[in-house]
């Protein structure tokens, strides 16, 4: 028995692959999570990998009825099927990784040129006495300009505050951050310059601790945004804020306590203190991006939906209550729209080096507000779409999140119903990813008819007065309930589904364009991220295209938040993407109404 060395991109994972076992088994025992929904035996095709570097056994019979001649040339193969004779260097592309696998992935490093808001300079100065009674700020600023030749001329007042005491404990000797001509933080010479990059989602926020002088992610984490408590949708939370300034401001607490914490979690991750946190970027929809700075909401809920501002804001952190280092600021890019906000130019900006030059693209960022750009030869045309909560598992009889337990694969075979568990365990429920398989196969295999009816099948059955599917019987459970899919499941996801199309097809009627034109569909969020390209095809939540020209990108607004965080550069890139993007409301466009019926077919 032989064994080679197998190196697993892009999760990074190294390690010695025997001659007797799969490339499928190998990737499990190394811990890198390959989907394998028919226990290895060929048949699901969704343990797709591609073989970079390195010889492998011939192509079986599944993978030749699997692959085209070209693919199999470019070195895609089953890993179920796929045993290695040499050293090898395998891709695992994003659709055969498990859900925590991909999450994983979004901590990679991303490829900019560092150009912070804030530096960092050491000074050392003399102490005061009798014959030198210079003040302890102009003394620190003096050095400060004198030995780096900058043009400093204010200290924060917070800064001012502490200095002196700190000046002292410190011996004069001190690390002092600048942002433009303002010294917002000084720290001991040990001290490092990190900033803090936040996506604020409706329903997920997701947050970045970066070195600024090196550009590496340092720590990151993800946690749910309280504020769904008050309404899982936008126009929820809006309503809840307009009805008092008392409880706008109680949303604005909520998020903001939220952001503290999760703040704290991620210097204790890092073993860095609060107070070194010296920037921070923030990135939303336009009714999270006002809930945070508790600006007016009214507007934003009536047509035409205006926002209170479109810019790009620098505000102080210690104005919106984020408790970081004492002068630092909050930077914030700029909204397109009512309900096209700062998240989606992140995105845009995250995603630059893929559309760009390009000749039609389409960009969505799927979640509980789905934004949707149509690029045409540079020219961006947005839209927003209501896609609701329903891809987050929510208003779905057994949906839950993309959690342990939670089914994120289906497949129906003659056999039964297969199916992949995060986490490998019994299941509990259905997240997002599971629910777009699941709908899939059973429109597939005719359970579901064109208009979205559920028809007669053997495991489906009447249960309280109500049609529904059983991906998971009560006997194969080996107790109640079934874990099932109900004909009010299946509207959830046509109205869901049905808005996202509705969005691309008003886009390329406006631009007289055809769903044939495209040639790469940009997806990212975080369901986005995770959903089977496949079946979202074969629902008709995507346009019938070629599977190699949609390309899944993870959190891009997360990326994109980093990217504005160490380059002021590419901050003014986004400024430039918003100031170029023209909005069309779905509402006013013509036809709508009849796209959007359409649009809630399968198929």
């Amino acid at each position: 028995m032989a064994s080679y060395n197998v190196d697993f991109e892009p999760v990074g994972r190294r390690g010695k692959c025997r001659d007797d076992e799969s490339l499928l088994e190998c990737a499990h025992r190394l811990g890198v999570g390959i989907v394998s929904l028919c226990g290895g035996q060929g048949k699901s095709h969704c343990c797709k990998v591609q073989i970079l570097k390195g010889s492998t056994s011939k192509p079986t019979k599944n993978e030749i009825e699997c692959f085209s001649p070209e693919e199999l040339k470019n070195g895609y193969r089953l890993a179920c099927q796929t045993y290695i004779n040499s050293d090898c260097k395998v891709r695992v592309p994003l659709e055969s990784l498990t859900t925590p696998q991909r999450i994983q992935l979004e901590g990679l490093e991303i490829d900019v040129k560092l150009q912070p808001p804030v530096s960092s300079y050491y000074v050392q100065v003399s102490s005061p006495s009798m014959s030198d009674l210079q003040a302890d700020g102009e003394r620190i600023i003096e050095r400060l300009n004198r030995q780096f030749n900058l043009s400093c001329r204010k200290i924060d007042i917070d800064v001012l505050r502490g200095i002196s005491p700190l000046l002292r404990s410190f011996n004069w000797e001190t690390k002092v951050f600048v942002r433009d001509d303002e010294i917002i933080a000084i720290g001991s010479r040990q001290s490092s310059g990190v900033g803090l990059a936040v996506d604020l989602g409706t329903t997920k926020i997701a947050g970045y601790l970066l070195d600024l002088s090196s550009g590496k992610t340092l720590s990151s984490e993800g946690i749910m945004n309280p504020q769904i408590s008050y309404g899982e949708d936008i126009i929820s939370r809006l309503t809840y804020a307009m009805e008092s300034s008392a409880k706008a401001v109680k949303l604005q607490k909520e998020v903001v306590e939220a952001l503290n914490r999760l703040t704290a979690n991620l210097c204790s991750k890092a073993n860095v203190k609060l107070e070194e946190v010296v920037e921070a970027v923030i990135v939303g929809n336009t009714a999270m991006h006002h809930l945070l700075l508790n600006l007016p909401v009214k507007q934003l809920a009536f047509s035409p939906f205006i926002p209170a501002v479109q810019g790009a804001l620098d505000i102080k952190a210690r104005d919106v209550g984020l408790r970081i280092a004492p002068g630092a600021y909050i930077h914030l890019l700029p909204n397109i729209a009512g309900f096209v906000g700062a998240d989606h130019v992140a995105m845009l900006l995250a995603t630059k080096k893929i559309w760009e030059g390009e000749n039609l693209v389409i960009a969505l960022d799927i979640g509980t507000n789905t934004e949707v750009s149509l690029i045409d030869n540079g020219s961006i045309t947005s839209v927003s779409c209501a896609s609701g909560p329903a891809f987050e598992g929510a208003h779905i009889k057994h949906g839950m999140r993309a959690t342990d337990g939670a089914i994120e694969r289906v497949q129906l075979t003659e056999e039964g119903v297969e199916y992949q568990t995060v986490g490998g365990i019994a299941p509990v429920g259905l997240c997002g990813s599971g629910i777009i398989d699941a709908i899939a196969q059973l429109y597939l295999s005719g359970v579901i008819s064109k208009e979205g009816r559920m028809n007669d099948h053997p495991r489906v059955r009447i249960h309280d007065n109500k049609r529904e599917f059983m991906l998971v019987s009560e006997k194969e459970r080996g107790s109640p309930p079934a874990i099932t899919v109900t004909q009010e499941d299946v509207r959830e996801i046509q109205l869901a589904k049905g808005a996202i199309r509705s969005g691309i097809n008003v886009l390329l009627q406006e631009k007289g364009r055809s769903e044939e034109e495209i040639e790469k569909v940009i997806i990212a969020g975080a369901f986005g991220s995770y959903i089977n390209i496949k079946s979202a095809v074969a629902i008709g939540m995507l346009p019938s295209l070629p599977l190699d020209r949609f390309q899944q990108v993870g959190n891009a607004a997360g990326i994109g938040a980093k990217l504005a965080l160490l380059s002021t550069s590419e901050r003014h890139s986004a400024e430039s993407i918003a100031h170029g993007i023209s909005y069309i409301e779905l509402a006013a466009s013509p036809h709508y109404e009849d796209i959007f019926i359409e649009a809630m077919y399968f198929g």
